[in-house]
Parts: C-alpha cells; structure tokens; sequence
C-alpha cells in the first residue's frame, strides 16, 4: 500500500512524503479523476484517451494535491495541533520546520510548472489560473461554512484543463457542465469528510459545511449529487457520447445513493470509509467515457 511505502522510505525523507500526503492516495485519485473524464471526453469518437497526457496529468496531480497539502498545512499548523486527527502532521509534529516546509513547498511548485509548460500556451494560461484557488483554499474555513465548495473549484480545474490540452482550448458547452458536475461532487465527499473533525472544528472555531448542514446534510448531499448528474448528462449530450457513458453515469447515482443513505455522520471511521470510496465513482465514470467513445 502507499502507507507501506511511505513507511519503507528513509527516516528523513518520511515527513516530506507524509507533508504531501503519499501515505493518503485518495485526495490524489479525487484531483486527478476529473482530469481524465476531461482527457476521455475530448477524444475523437472511436479513439482511446490520449494516454501521454494522462500520464502526465496524474504527475502533475499528485504534485499538485502533495503542494495544495503542503500550503493548508502551513496555514493550518496551529488549529492541526489542537485536533486529535491532524496532530501528528508533520508540521504539528514539529518533524519539520517552517522554512524546510516552504523550500519543499517550492520543489514541488517548480516541479508542477515543468509539467505545465509540456502543454500548449492556452492550458499553461488556463493552469497559472488556480495557483490563485490553490493558495487561498485553505484560508476559506476560517470566513466561510461552504469552504468544500472552494475546494470544489480548486480541485476540479482539471476538467477544464484536460479538454483544453488536447483540443487547444475549453469548449464551455462540454467543459462547464462537467466542472460544475464536478463542484458538486466534491461537496459531497467533502462535507461527508468533514464529519470527520466537526467536534474539534466547532471548539477551535473552524467553519465547514458539515457543521453548516448538520442533521440535515443527508438532504444536502441529494441534492449536490442530482444537480452532479444532471451536468454530467449535459456534457455528455453537448459532446454526442452513448449509451455506456449514460450507464455509467446511473452506476455513479446508484453508488452515492448508497453512500448517502448508509452513511453514519456520528461515526469518523465510517466517513473515512465513505469519502474514500468516492475514488470508485471517479473511475465509473472514466470507463463510461472510454466504452462510449469507442
């Protein structure tokens, strides 16, 4: 498991892996995931995804999700201390310190622009473009209850950069529904996630939709999911896909329907359980894309 492998790696290079959250794959499954429905759908019909640019995408996720990490927890050193879940963070920890975590920081960055610049200018523009989300994010709980809703927007840019990278720019018929679909898909493992920690969230004094919603969130979590399949059927309809895609789709209602109604917001392991099976839902609908295509 990545765990294991993290574990395996030199002591001294263990925080730095655990900082990006190597040891935690599902964070980097939900940022890359959109990334290939966007990669999958802007292949011409009857052809296969562009397999180079999913390899470097998945890359560039697992870079980008390991800085977007690294960024929350310099914001969010202190309030990690005072959190039974998140104490043991590097950072919280003090196995590292602030300076070494802002030149990884950088490492990963510049790491993260040398993918970028393998694309064309339009995705390069279209990329620098969520530095901006990816900084303030995690500043959103301390003013806000909806900041799963500015993860949302940080998380799913790949759903317009993956079109834009292979067609040379976003067509907003196809690619605005599915960023959209996407938003809400995040609002409904994250909220589910955020169950997690709403205790200590509500003593520290950090705001989240989970403590928003409350006892109604099942009710929330509903509605994000519908308004999910909607926009998904109307990219699907703007793009001519077929009836694997439609399938798929119905399979990702089924299994956060499923989700939803067994889902135990008073129990954090059973969240866990939850958030982290939204990876299937992710793949689901990447096969929908990949059979409807050929």
């Amino acid at each position: 498991s990545a765990a294991e492998l993290v574990r395996a790696a030199p002591g001294p290079l263990q925080p730095y892996l655990r900082l990006m959250r190597l040891h935690q794959p599902a964070g980097t499954w939900l940022l890359y995931l959109p990334c290939s429905w966007s990669i999958a759908l802007a292949a011409a019909p009857g052809c296969l995804p562009d397999g180079r640019m999913l390899a470097l995408f998945g890359v560039g996720a697992v870079l980008m999700r390991g800085a977007g990490c690294t960024i929350n927890d310099l914001w969010d050193r202190d309030y990690d201390r005072k959190v039974a879940r998140t104490a043991s963070r590097p950072l919280a920890a003090g196995d590292i310190s602030t300076f070494q975590s802002l030149v990884f920081l950088g490492g990963q960055l510049s790491l993260a622009l040398g993918v970028l610049l393998c694309l064309n200018y339009y995705s390069i523009l279209l990329g620098a473009a969520s530095l901006s989300l990816v900084i303030t994010y995690p500043l959103m709980k301390r003013i806000t209850y909806w900041p799963q809703l500015f993860l949302g927007l940080t998380f799913n840019w790949g759903a317009l950069l993956g079109w834009s990278a292979i067609r040379g720019s976003c067509e907003w018929a196809v690619c605005l529904p599915l960023y959209v679909a996407g938003v809400m898909w995040t609002l409904v493992y994250d909220t589910i996630y955020a169950h997690q920690d709403k205790r200590d969230d509500a003593v520290i004094g950090v705001k989240s939709t989970a403590l928003h919603f409350q006892e109604d969130t099942k009710r929330w979590l509903s509605g994000f999911s519908l308004a999910m399949l909607l926009s998904l059927c109307l990219a699907g309809l703007n793009c001519g896909q077929t009836f694997p895609y439609y399938s798929a789709v119905a399979a990702a209602g089924l299994h956060l329907a499923h989700q939803i109604y067994t889902l135990d917001t008073e129990r954090p392991e059973d969240c866990w359980k939850k958030f982290a099976s939204n990876r299937t839902v992710g793949i689901l609908l990447f096969m929908g894309i990949l059979l409807g295509n050929l």
